[in-house]
C-alpha cells in the first residue's frame, strides 16, 4: 500500500502511554516512506511497525518528531542527513531488519540526540566488535538494544577505536568502510 497524505490523514492518531501524540501506520505493507510533510509534524511518535519498508530516509523536517519504531520491516540501508530531517529524534527501534554491515550505521553517528537504539534481530548484531563500535559511534547513546551502556564500555570503546592522538584507528575506519553493496 503506497502511504499517501489520503492514508496519513486516515490513520489512528492517538496519546500513548507516555503521553506523546502518536502517528501508528502499523501492518499496511508500505513500501517507502513519503508524504510525510502531511503530518504538518504534529507527532512525537510515528510507528511504522510490520511494513514492508527497505530504507530509512526521505523525510521531511519534522522537528517535533522523537521516536521512531521500525521493528519487522526489510530495512537494509539508512540514507545520509536524517539529522538534519529529524534533529530530536532519540529513539530508534529498528528491531528485525535486515541491516548487514557496521558501516551501514554511519548515517546514524551525527545524530547528536539519539539515546535509544535498537538493532536486535539485525544481521550487523552477529558482527565482531558490533555494541562497542556503535557505542563509539553514537556516543549519546545510553540505551542499545534494550541493555545500559556502561562507562566501562564507552572506555573499551575509546580504547580500540581511537588512537594515541584521538583519531580514529585503522580498525574503525575499516569497519566504517565495511557496507553493503546494493543495486537498485
Amino acid at each position: 500500500m503506497k502511504l499517501t497524505t489520503d492514508l496519513i490523514t486516515e490513520s489512528v492518531s492517538h496519546i500513548n502511554a507516555i503521553s506523546d501524540r502518536e502517528l501508528v501506520l502499523r501492518d499496511l505493507k508500505i513500501p517507502v516512506i513519503e508524504n510525510l510533510g502531511a503530518t504538518k509534524d504534529l507527532n512525537d511518535t510515528i510507528d511504522f511497525t510490520n511494513n514492508d519498508l527497505r530504507s530509512l530516509g526521505n523525510f521531511p523536517r519534522l522537528s517535533r518528531l522523537q521516536h521512531l519504531l521500525l521493528a519487522n520491516n526489510r530495512i537494509s540501508t539508512i540514507e545520509e542527513g536524517m539529522q538534519n530531517s529529524l534533529p530530536n529524534l532519540t529513539t530508534l527501534v529498528l528491531t528485525n531488519n535486515a541491516i548487514q554491515e557496521l558501516g551501514d550505521l554511519e548515517p546514524l553517528a551525527p545524530c547528536r540526540k539519539l539515546t535509544y537504539l535498537s538493532l536486535l534481530d539485525n544481521p550487523v548484531t552477529k558482527k565482531q566488535y558490533y555494541r562497542l563500535y556503535v557505542i563509539h559511534k553514537i556516543p549519546s547513546l545510553r540505551v542499545l538494544d534494550f541493555v545500559k551502556i556502561k562507562q566501562a564500555e564507552r572506555k573499551q570503546a575509546e580504547e580500540l577505536f581511537k588512537d594515541q592522538d584521538g583519531n580514529e584507528s585503522s580498525l574503525s575506519k575499516s569497519l566504517a568502510d565495511a557496507k553493503t553493496k546494493t543495486f537498485e
